[in-house]
């Protein structure tokens, strides 16, 4: 799993503010959907643990999932041009370098 040092402005919560290297994306699919043949519309990397799922636009919201039955609280968008966490707690945005 590749991982990539960030620089971010203004950190809004704590569990960004830990973030310091990001997990990236294994393969760009999400892990569960392609198990059960479904689709998905944008995928999301989990920072704890680095498994990359699909977002809450797509049919199965498996990265909210995730997050209910982990609490792994901070994603990044596995989005190609998308340089962003989300934190699910504290329900807070940042951007990164």
């Amino acid at each position: 799993m590749s991982q990539k040092t960030i620089q971010m402005s203004e950190a809004s919560c704590s569990h960004i503010s830990a973030i310091k290297e990001l997990k990236q994306p294994k393969e760009y699919v999400c892990e569960e959907c392609i198990k059960i043949g479904s689709d998905w519309m944008h995928l999301r990397t989990c920072q704890q643990c680095g498994v990359t799922l699909c977002c809450d636009q797509s049919p199965k919201k498996h990265m909210t999932a995730h997050y209910h039955h982990t609490k792994h609280p901070v994603v990044i968008s596995a989005e190609q041009g998308e340089q962003w966490l989300y934190c699910y707690i504290d329900d807070e945005f940042t951007d990164y370098e």
